[in-house]
């Protein structure tokens, strides 16, 4: 087992020998790098993205975590400063070139995990093209059920809280306790405070999607933060990985199973 299944920080003899020694599972996470409310910093997604992709690498067995793609489809969020956006055409050539070379260097396996609500629809759509793009032999796979993570969420937050209902999607108990997790120091718990709180159906996010989150919630919050706590940010990754890995070991177990 190497010491390390960072790619970024292995070199290249490194990388190579984990892949002659079955490493032959690359994940890599898409997140983003826009607002989450008063109380968070930007790159909550981004660093959620990282810890996921870790954690879920883990739990896989045999598979490098490969670097994240930082930045995603944001345009809902343009209006609170600091967000950067790409086009979903952006992202996608992004995601076809880290899949192509991570194919080439022999991957059997490429695992996608969005960290952002706007880049699940956008990943759904592009993967039979992410599919074409790599060698044979090597599949890629996506989780790209959103309500599956919001579900996940809310489970956690109730078992480990109470406050399941304070789970709204954006900035709320869930990633501002995650963040309590991952840096405490850039969490404000003073200035936290609930933003939209009304249930986040369809066609709410549809609406959002469409017009832009301020004309749902002018702070920038879905859901409720308070009540945040290290607990339920541990509870929540713990969940949210366990959930993914399941995801993929069954994928994999299929794709071996009809290729047979």
């Amino acid at each position: 087992m190497p010491k390390e299944i960072i790619l970024e920080r292995m070199t290249w003899p490194q990388v190579g020998k984990a892949i002659e020694d079955g490493y032959d599972t690359a994940v890599f996470s898409c997140s983003a790098t826009e607002q989450h409310g008063p109380h968070l910093p930007l790159f909550v997604d981004a660093e959620h993205g990282e810890r996921m992709a870790l954690e879920v690498a883990r739990r896989l067995g045999k598979a490098l975590v490969a670097p994240s793609i930082r930045v995603g489809c944001s345009e809902h969020h343009m209006t609170f400063p600091g967000t950067i956006s790409i086009r979903a055409e952006t992202l996608e050539a992004l995601a076809l070139d880290y899949c192509e070379s991570l194919s080439r260097h022999g991957f059997k396996n490429i695992c996608i995990i969005p960290s952002h609500g706007g880049n699940f629809a956008p990943i759904a759509g592009m993967l039979d093209r992410l599919r074409e793009a790599v060698m044979p032999g090597t599949c890629v796979f996506a989780f790209t059920d959103l309500d599956g993570m919001m579900r996940a969420w809310r489970n956690a937050v109730q078992e480990e809280s109470g406050l399941g209902n304070r789970v709204g999607g954006h900035a709320d108990i869930a990633e501002s306790s995650i963040m309590m997790v991952l840096h405490p120091e850039l969490v404000d718990e003073n200035i936290a405070e609930p933003g939209f709180t009304d249930p986040v159906t369809p066609e709410v996010l549809d609406r959002m999607f469409k017009v832009g989150l301020q004309n749902l919630t002018p702070n920038g919050v879905m859901g409720d933060p308070r009540g945040m706590s290290v607990p339920i940010g541990l509870r929540c990754i713990d969940t949210f990985a366990g959930m993914i890995s399941d995801f993929f070991v069954g994928q994999i177990r299929k794709e071996k199973k009809d290729s047979c």
